[in-house]
């Protein structure tokens, strides 16, 4: 799952823009995990470096240069990889109940800038003008130790994602999903996990996604729930055994 950073209008210092990032990355990322003995870490990795080589004229060193959370599941040998980078989860139905993968490394950075947007509603120049100022200082720590990690022009970023193993006979189902789906469960508080995974075996992902844009159509000014935009990318991949 890679889920692109909002630019927020603002410059990046490439020419071919966020989904051109992401597709590139993803296609050379399943390149590099098709061999099962690469690790994760080590396939992210590769790829980063690989996109980097493509656009070399662009000024990579920009620090709003395209970048994308990515999370990977990866089935080998009777287990399951996992790595997480920012906040696009895993979540695992397990023998033991439901446990979620997520990097929220980024929710603990610049919490007053962040408290300045959702005090404006969404689609007001106000609201506009506060997210602007919240991603140039978050492109400021971008990628450092001081502040949060994504995958991004500097390759270095695929080892500092969070990383596990689970044997595939603790697991039912896993889910794999952009925070434009989790927040149905974490921020609007919707769903529990249970009712997730209980849609995902009865309808799919589109009717997962379908129950978030419902929620999401309650609130199109971001009044109940301040949010940076009134629907937010919403992909899932759903796996069972």
């Amino acid at each position: 799952m890679l889920d692109g950073l909002s630019t927020a209008g603002l410059p990046t210092g490439c020419r071919h823009g966020v989904p051109w990032y992401v597709a590139h990355l993803g296609g050379y990322l399943l390149a590099a995990l098709a061999d099962p003995e690469v690790s994760l870490a080590d396939g992210l990795e590769e790829a980063l470096t690989r996109v980097a080589g493509l656009h070399p004229q662009c000024d990579l060193r920009n620090p709003g240069t395209p970048s994308a959370t990515v999370a990977i599941l990866r089935q080998r040998h009777g287990v399951l990889d996992h790595l997480v980078l920012a906040d696009s989860p895993v979540v695992f139905d397990g023998n033991s109940g439901y446990r979620v993968v997520t990097d929220q490394r980024v929710d603990k950075i610049l919490p007053e800038l962040q408290a300045e947007v959702e005090r404006y509603e969404t689609h007001t120049p106000d609201h506009r003008e506060a997210l602007q100022r919240l991603v140039l200082a978050q492109r400021e720590v971008r990628n450092t130790p001081e502040g949060y990690w994504v995958a991004g022009a500097n390759p270095e970023s695929a080892q500092h994602g969070l990383t596990g193993m689970t044997r595939l006979d603790e697991v039912r189902s896993a889910a794999v999903m952009s925070d434009g789906v989790s927040r149905l469960v974490t921020e609007y508080r919707m769903a529990t996990w249970e009712g997730v995974f209980a849609t995902l075996h009865a309808g799919g992902p589109s009717d997962l996604i379908e129950s978030v844009r419902q929620v999401e159509a309650t609130d199109p000014s971001g009044v109940r729930w301040p949010r940076y935009k009134p629907g937010d990318d919403a992909s899932v991949a759903f796996c069972q055994w």
